[in-house]
This record gives C-alpha cells, sequence and structure tokens, in this order.
C-alpha cells in the first residue's frame, strides 16, 4: 500500500515481441478502471482484490458545456505545436463522452506520469475533466508566452540577419572597389574601448555616431583618417581613471623633505592640502597654486615632489613662449592635420583624471594675432568651471576638477590680472648661505660625483670649500651656477683619476677650489674699515639675497648744485633731492650752515657704477651721508640703514648683528 497507486488500469495482455540480444516488449490494451480493495497475495508475486470502474453516462448541460470549452482548448494547444496533423483534431472531436475525452488527452506526451495519475483516480467524469481543463489553461498559457518570446527573438533575429546580409553585400562591393581588409576588426575595437572607456553617456553617444560614420566611410574617403585620430583621441583620454591619494602626512612630510631642502611655506601648504583632502574627501576642491620666484630656487622640481609625495601621476607644460590660443584649446577639426590642445595631449599622457599638472613659466606666455592663450587659461585654472572644460578639436566637455594645477613664473607683474585673481600665490626667495651650504651637501655634491664617474673613495667637498663656491663663484638666488662650478670641479677631479689611476684621492678645500675655478669672480661686501667723513652704508635689496652699498658725499666750492653717478634709477635721484631738501632745513639742528648751499657744489656717488640701483628707500642713507660731509662728522661704519616702508622707522643693523630702532 505504501508502494502502489490506489487506482489502476485492468488491462489485457495484446502480444510480445520479443528481439534476439534484446528486451522483451508486452504490449498491453487498457479496458477500465481498477480500484485496489486488498492485497491477497505477496509473495512469489502481487495479487490484489480489484473493483472496476466503468464511467457511466452523463449528458447534462454542465458536461455538454465543459466539453466544449475543453474542444476549443485543444484547437489552440495544437495550433500552438508545430508538425501536429489535423487527425488529431477530428478525433477528439468524435469523442461525445466527458470521461473518455478527458482520459484521450491525457494520453497526449505533454502530459507527465504524474499528471496522468491524478487524472486517473478522479473517478466523477465531468469532474476530471474540469481537472484537465485546468492543466490544460496553464500549458496553453506557457505557450503562448513561450510563442511570444519566439517571436520578439525572431523578429530580432530577422533584423539583424537583415542587417549582416545588408552589410555583407556592401563588403563585397567594396572589396571589389578596393580593399578594406581590417577595417571590420577596427570598428569592432573602437566599440569595445568605448564601452570600457567609462564616457559619460552625451560623449559616448556621440562617439558611437562617429564609429558609425566610420563603418560606412568608402575605403578611399579622406574622412577615415580624421575620423580614426578623433576615435582614438577619444578612446584614449582617462574617463573614470583615478590614483588613489596618498594621505599620510607623515610620509608626505619624509617626501617633500627627501627632495628639497627648506621651502618650509611651499611644504607646509601641501601637506595642509592632504589633510583637508582626507577629511573633505570628493568635496574639496583641488587649489590652484602659483610658485613665485626667482630662477633656479626649486620651483619646478617642487612639482615632481609633490605628486610624489601624493602618489599622483605627474605632467608638465611649459608655457614660455606660448602665444597661440590653439595651444590651449586646440585647433577644430575642420582645419587639416587638427589637434587637441596642450591641456588634453597631457591628460592623456597622464592616463589619470586627477595628475599633478605644472604649468610651467606662466609669465613668458605672449599673445598676437591668433589670440591670447591666457584668455584661453581663465576656464582651465577656474574651479567652478573647468569641471566643463570644452576641447575644439573634441567638441565634448572634459572634467578636469580633480586635476591638481601648480604654475610657476619667476614674476608676477606680467600675469594678466584676471588669471592672477584666480591662482594662490606662494613666494619662493632666494635660498640663504646657509641653506645653500646644505643644500649643496645633501643634494648637488652626490649628484654631480656620480654624473662624473666618481665615487666618495674618489673625491670629498669640505664644508669651507662649498662656502667658498657659494661667495666667490656664484652669485644667485638659486643653486643652478653652484650645481655648474660643483660639477666642474668634480670634471677636473676625474681627468686626474683617469690619468693617475681610480685609487687617487682628492680633498676639495678652499685652496683646492681657487685652483680648479680660477681667480674669484666676487668678492664679499665688506664695511668701510674706519669710520669716515660723508660715507654712509646702506642695504640694498638684490634677488640673489642681498648686500651692503657704500655711498659717499664729497663737497667742491661751487654755488649748490647736486651731482649724482653711480647709474642711479629716477626714483634714487629723487631720494636724493628729498634728502638735500630735509637737510636744508633742519641745518641749524645738524650744526652746519644755514647758506651751504651757496657755497658748495655736492656730489653723491655710489660704487659700483656700471651696475644700475634703484628704489625708494636710499634717502635715509643719502641723508645720513650729507650731513656727515656738511657737519664734518664722521658716520658710523658698523651701522647700515634700510627704509623699512611697512613700519616707518629706519633699521639699524649693528656690525655683531643686533638689531635697534633709530626714531
Amino acid at each position: 500500500t505504501d508502494e502502489l497507486c490506489p487506482v489502476g488500469v485492468i488491462a489485457e495482455v495484446g502480444h510480445k515481441i520479443t528481439r534476439p540480444g534484446g528486451p522483451t516488449h508486452i504490449i498491453l490494451q487498457g479496458v477500465a478502471r481498477g480500484i485496489v480493495k486488498g492485497f491477497d497475495q505477496r509473495a512469489p508475486y502481487t495479487l490484489a482484490t480489484i473493483e472496476r470502474w466503468d464511467d457511466p453516462q452523463v449528458e447534462t448541460l454542465e458536461a455538454r458545456a465543459v466539453m466544449s470549452h475543453v474542444l476549443e482548448q485543444v484547437e489552440a494547444y495544437v495550433a500552438m505545436l508545430p508538425n501536429v496533423p489535423e487527425e488529431v483534431v477530428t478525433m477528439v472531436r468524435s469523442v461525445d463522452e466527458p470521461g473518455w475525452l478527458a482520459d484521450l488527452i491525457a494520453f497526449s506526451p505533454e502530459f507527465q506520469p504524474e499528471k496522468r495519475q491524478e487524472a486517473l483516480e478522479i473517478l466523477e467524469p465531468v469532474q476530471r475533466l474540469r481537472h484537465i481543463s485546468v492543466i490544460m489553461q496553464e500549458r496553453l498559457e506557457y505557450l503562448s508566452l513561450r510563442h511570444q518570446i519566439q517571436s520578439e527573438a525572431q523578429a530580432g533575429m530577422d533584423k539583424q540577419q537583415r542587417e549582416y546580409l545588408l552589410r555583407e553585400q556592401m563588403r563585397t562591393i567594396q572589396r571589389e572597389l578596393g580593399d578594406i581588409a581590417g577595417e571590420e576588426a577596427l570598428v569592432d575595437e573602437f566599440r569595445e574601448k568605448i564601452e570600457a572607456a567609462g564616457m559619460p553617456e552625451d560623449v559616448k553617444t556621440k562617439a558611437l555616431l562617429q564609429v558609425s560614420r566610420l563603418e560606412h566611410q568608402h575605403p578611399f574617403s579622406p574622412e577615415i583618417g580624421v575620423i580614426r585620430t578623433y576615435l582614438e583621441w577619444l578612446t584614449d583620454l582617462p574617463w573614470s581613471t583615478e590614483t588613489e591619494d596618498q594621505l599620510d602626512l607623515k610620509d608626505a612630510a619624509r617626501i617633500l623633505d627627501e627632495d628639497h631642502y627648506g621651502l618650509t611655506k611651499v611644504k607646509e601648504r601641501i601637506l595642509e592640502f592632504i589633510a583637508v583632502r582626507k577629511l573633505a574627501g570628493n568635496r574639496m576642491k583641488s587649489p590652484i597654486i602659483c610658485f613665485v620666484g626667482p630662477p633656479g630656487v626649486g620651483k619646478t622640481s617642487l612639482g615632481k615632489s609633490i605628486a610624489r609625495s601624493m602618489g599622483r601621476s605627474y605632467v608638465r607644460m611649459s608655457l614660455g613662449g606660448v602665444r597661440d590660443e590653439a595651444e590651449i584649446r586646440g585647433h577644430r577639426r575642420t582645419y587639416i592635420g587638427a589637434f587637441p590642445g596642450q591641456i588634453i595631449q597631457m591628460m592623456k599622457k597622464a592616463g589619470t583624471m586627477n595628475p599633478v599638472f605644472l604649468l610651467d613659466e606662466v609669465d613668458k606666455m605672449s599673445m598676437d594675432f591668433r589670440g591670447d592663450p591666457s584668455a584661453a587659461l581663465l576656464e582651465v585654472l577656474d574651479p567652478e568651471q573647468n569641471n566643463t572644460f570644452q576641447d575644439h578639436y573634441l567638441d565634448v566637455e572634459y572634467d578636469l576638477s580633480n586635476v591638481m594645477f601648480i604654475c610657476t613664473a619667476n614674476v608676477l607683474h606680467t600675469i594678466p590680472q584676471a588669471l592672477r585673481d584666480r591662482m594662490e600665490v606662494l613666494q619662493l626667495a632666494g635660498y640663504t648661505e646657509q641653506e645653500k651650504i646644505e643644500i649643496a651637501k645633501r643634494f648637488l655634491v652626490a649628484k654631480a660625483i656620480e654624473g662624473s664617474g666618481l665615487t666618495d673613495k674618489n673625491i670629498v667637498f669640505t664644508d669651507d670649500a662649498v662656502q667658498t663656491v657659494i661667495q666667490r663663484y656664484t652669485r644667485e638666488a638659486g643653486v643652478r651656477n653652484l650645481e655648474r662650478e660643483i660639477s666642474s670641479i668634480c670634471r677636473k677631479v676625474a681627468r686626474k683619476v683617469v690619468v693617475e689611476g681610480t685609487a687617487t684621492f682628492e680633498t676639495i678645500t678652499p685652496e683646492k677650489v681657487t685652483e680648479y675655478l680660477g681667480v674669484p669672480r666676487y668678492r664679499p661686501s665688506m664695511a668701510e674699515e674706519q669710520n669716515e667723513v660723508g660715507v654712509a652704508t646702506g642695504l640694498a635689496w638684490t634677488e640673489v639675497g642681498g648686500e651692503i652699498l657704500v655711498t659717499e658725499c664729497t663737497l667742491m666750492p661751487g654755488r649748490g648744485r647736486l651731482m649724482l653717478t653711480g647709474k642711479l634709477g629716477d626714483v634714487m635721484q629723487e631720494s636724493a633731492q628729498a634728502a638735500m631738501s630735509f637737510v636744508r632745513t633742519r641745518a641749524e639742528e645738524f650744526g652746519i650752515q644755514k647758506d651751504f648751499n651757496r657755497k658748495y657744489d655736492v656730489h653723491v656717488h655710489i660704487p659700483e657704477g656700471a651696475i644700475p640701483k634703484d628704489g625708494p628707500s636710499a634717502g635715509i642713507t643719502l641723508a645720513t651721508a650729507l650731513i656727515s660731509a656738511l657737519a664734518r662728522v664722521p658716520a658710523r661704519r658698523d651701522e647700515a640703514f634700510q627704509l623699512v616702508e611697512a613700519v616707518g622707522p629706519v633699521l639699524l643693523l649693528g656690525a655683531q648683528g643686533d638689531a635697534g630702532l633709530f626714531e
């Protein structure tokens, strides 16, 4: 009872089919349903008491309605099945009993054995037919859905096949007119690159349109080269690739110190940027920083160092001498040989959307009839606008808002005001003597030794030797000439090593520096040996740091003429005239004759007459020299004068370095 079904089929044995070497088949003919009443024997075979069940005759209105509905289902079902003969529908229509109709439909191969057994166990004919109707309805819905899917798929396949056939015909014709080998692969390659580039949707749509144009071009059309170049630029640009920022402040500070000595203000600004980036994330807009300072102080190399400290890629664009606006924005594709501007070219070279982008020598740009490149940079260097930067060649928007732009310049006054307003200016002053010594010890000497093919076993520089090179052979704000002089010494030692052998060792002292580099080019500025009448010491500012400037004044019989020599500028000449007026108005206080201007001519000279001198702060030094000459009182040689304009008083620097205020 736990293995056999309660309702089975009473069947007559038809005949036996035996095949040589194969199984024997028994053909059975079903007669009626049999209901198991009990089992009489279990072994050696099973015997059961069976009650035969024959369907009663049913001719009710319900039976006819159900039969009509099921017949409609059968017709619809057969219509959806392929290769079903018409005789099947005719045979089903000839059945006039609901039970027989249900059994006939359940015999269909579409019905699983479980479904057939369910129908077999329903004894009441109309109920059995209703059950078959429910199953038929499920099968109809399934076939209808499958037919719909097949129809849609077939329609799509038909369209694709039609396009494929048309393309093949077109390619065949084109092959007859000219070889187009490789064009199909190129088009497919462009489509794959566009999908993988991560472009914005509007850019992707435009790129696919250009691919379609390329696909339909004649093989000898000149447009093919133009479209291919354009698509190569579009697909090679970084649209979604970014490097992850290195936000470890200690590590960044270590890298900055490794690459550059000093420059404290600049390093602090970079570390501040990294700190804010770590806290604010992408909400922070990348700054536009401009390094301004004399040549050779490390402005350009700072860009590389910043990129390394942040873990970003680095690109550099030199703006020196650029005078064409198309260098920034590119040429339109209507021109032969058009290319994108340098901004897009450098972004392609960087390979990421967030590199450190160095705009070198931004103060050296010029302009002509082709446009003003500094005006084109206004959009690039504005964080509010550069997220939709549009190159004339690409003619699509490109996002530059994640780029960290760094500009370098020697002077600010040649940069247009609108461009200067967009940048955060960081001044880099010239290096002091002590800083130059440290830079030489940490970087320049090792680099020069390695570049000359020497080792530490061949040459060693003393600190005094480096200081001698700085004081006597270079006069600069940066360290480029210092590096050249150190390299010159190394080359001379290298020649000596080649002649005398690799065991040669040289210790570079101040005497050796003079031997190798010759007569010193400069001498340090020195104060006078003793206090002199008519001689005052001033302080002069220069790009290389500054020096003392002696002012000499002498009197001659005459009529009050003021002579100025030493190649002085207009401002300094006016300062001398103001000093003369000041002395005349205060003559009595200083014990000077009131009418000295009628008796004497005054000659003011500032030595080193070949060097131009100008500035607004020489008046106090000139006045001191005049008073000393007229009052016959020596001026102190150990005090130097310089007007501090931001404060007002005069700053006195004593010989020992102590400072005081002279009201």
